[in-house]
This record gives structure tokens, C-alpha cells and sequence, in this order.
């Protein structure tokens, strides 16, 4: 953001790098490659992934990031296309020194942004991670009865009213395992910008699934899906539980399908995980993930390019 006070508005971890013409916040923890780096939601910042990044940097490079518009990095005009997304991200690696190939985890919205990277650099890209992505079959997610949006409208009314007050024991909740004195900088962050998910993924429906749609194909490498089937507790407080229910089932018929396309694809249903939470959830289901990409990654290529995959 512009204008920073050297106290307040210094990063809690990791540096401001010049990059896409801005000031942007990465971290790189670990050794080895390929080099992991998360994408965060809608709303969501790097260090919201902090406990998944410290799970990964035990077995390879790992990196979490501030895109544009979001957390320490500068402000700009939101939402983006998906195209500008991995195009800053791409500057931003390559600024800070962090040699391709690289394994993209993209969570909800960043899920988009992971796979036009892919799409865009696929040359750069040894294998992708999607949790809960932003995927073309939303257009096909049944609506909620109008008598159970007029239901949860009303409960909802006090919320919409204070919604710091609101969203605090959300985040609290979601970061419990946080350091305590990073935790209070990340809600005190997210309770200041929570209109940060509606601002950046406005345009999701309008532009960037279609940007996935027509933007070619993804790269020969390997992909796991993990599909969320458990009750967001985000969610949970705008929508009827049942209906939650129904979109889970919805939603993993089509990442099951997404995953099938791909030549090196898998779908996993992780239960007891919500959307917005299942970093924080089931953080070992995403580490595990991430290190099976890695060693199939490791595993498919010839042996005189092994050595660009484990000296990142």
C-alpha cells in the first residue's frame, strides 16, 4: 500500500521487492526445487498461509506473497485479470531471484490466477496444486431458495451492520495457531480491508473464467485438486447449511472432472475442511499434496533436467 509507516506498515516477515512497476511483499523459506508458491483467495494474503509454507519449507523452497492490492504489497485498482495476476506474480519471482520451475497452489480465486500462470508460462511450471478453486462450473451451482435467502438475510442483518465485530472470532478461529503477535496484525489487516474478497473477485464470473476458458491449454504436469467438503464457516453464516451440503457435491463432480482432463490429474475430497479454511483445516492434506506434485514432478522428467528441479 502507499504511503507506509515505517512502524506500522513495516511486513511482519519477508521483504518489499520492486517488481511490475510496484512495491510487492514476498517470503522464501526452505531449500531445494522446484519452488512452491501459494496464491492466495479472494481477501486472503500470503501470510494467512504461513502455517502450509513452513510445512513445505522443510522439503523444498517455499513462497508466499502479497499480490497487488492486497496486504503489504501496494494498492492498486481492483479486481484484475487473471493474465495481470500471473504476469505480476512472474516479475515478482523472477525479481527476487527464485528460479523456475515452480509448483503453483492456488486456493479459491488464486486457484484462477495458479492456472492462467500455468497457462501462460507453462514452461516454468513443474506441477499445480489447486484448493477449492475458482472453476468454470460455478456458473452451474444451483441458487438458494428465495424464502431461505429471506431467512438468512435476516440473520444476517446484525452482522452486515458491524462487521468487524462480525468477522473477528472468524479469523481468530481460522489463525489460533498463528504466533500471537503476527495473529493480531493479520485481523487487525483483515477486519480494515474485508471488502478486499468482494472488491477482487467482482469481475470472476464477468473475466477471468473466461480468460481460463479461452486461454489454452495447461502444461503436461502433474495436477492434484483437492475439493473442500466440509462446512465454511464463512460461508455457513451467509448460507443455509443444506444448501452448502448440495454445493459441495456440485462442485466436486466438476473439479472431479477438471482433474480427469488433465493428463496427470487427481481429485481429492478432503472432509472436515470448509473453503475458505482448508489450509487452515486440513493442513496436512495440503502439505501432502504439495509433495506428492513435487516427487512426480521429480520423477517425470529426464535425468539432464533433474538437476533445474532440485537446485532452486
Amino acid at each position: 500500500m502507499p504511503n507506509r509507516s515505517p512502524e506500522t506498515d513495516r511486513p511482519p516477515l519477508g521483504r518489499l521487492y520492486a517488481a511490475a512497476g510496484r512495491q510487492l511483499l514476498l517470503h522464501r523459506s526452505g531449500a531445494g526445487g522446484p519452488a512452491v508458491v501459494f496464491l492466495p483467495g479472494a481477501g486472503l494474503i500470503g501470510l494467512d498461509f504461513l502455517n502450509v509454507h513452513e510445512g513445505v519449507a522443510r522439503f523444498a523452497t517455499s513462497v508466499i506473497y502479497d499480490r497487488a492490492g492486497t496486504g503489504w504489497s501496494d494498492d492498486t485498482a481492483l479486481p484484475r485479470s487473471a493474465a495481470d495476476a500471473a504476469r505480476e506474480l512472474h516479475a515478482l519471482l523472477a525479481t527476487a531471484g527464485i528460479a523456475p520451475p515452480y509448483v503453483v497452489v492456488g486456493h479459491s480465486l488464486g486457484g484462477a490466477y495458479a492456472r492462467r500462470f500455468a497457462q501462460l508460462f507453462p514452461e516454468d511450471v513443474a506441477g499445480v496444486v489447486l484448493l477449492d478453486p475458482a472453476h468454470e462450473g460455478y456458473a452451474s451451482m444451483p441458487g438458494q431458495p428465495l424464502l431461505t435467502q429471506l431467512a438468512q438475510g435476516l440473520k444476517l442483518l446484525p452482522a452486515l451492520l458491524d462487521m468487524r465485530r462480525f468477522y473477528r472470532p472468524m479469523f481468530t478461529r481460522m489463525l489460533a495457531a498463528w504466533p500471537g503477535g503476527l495473529r493480531e496484525r493479520l485481523i487487525d489487516y483483515h477486519l480494515a480491508h474485508w471488502r478486499r474478497t468482494l472488491e477482487e473477485s467482482r469481475n470472476l464470473n464477468s473475466e477471468v473464467l473466461s480468460e481460463l476458458r479461452d486461454g489454452g491449454p495447461m502444461p503436461d504436469a502433474p495436477l492434484i485438486v483437492l475439493t473442500a467438503m466440509g462446512i465454511d464457516p464463512f460461508q455457513a453464516a451467509l448460507l443455509a447449511t443444506p444448501y452448502l451440503h448440495e454445493l459441495n457435491l456440485v462442485k466436486l463432480a466438476f473439479y472431479e472432472a477438471f482433474a480427469a482432463s488433465a493428463p496427470r490429474g487427481e481429485n481429492r475430497a478432503i472432509e472436515g475442511a470448509g473453503h475458505s479454511t482448508l489450509h487452515t483445516d486440513r493442513p496436512d492434506a495440503v502439505v501432502a499434496a504439495i509433495r506428492d506434485v513435487i516427487e512426480a514432478a521429480r520423477l517425470s522428467v529426464p535425468a539432464s533436467a533433474g538437476a533445474r528441479l532440485v537446485s532452486a
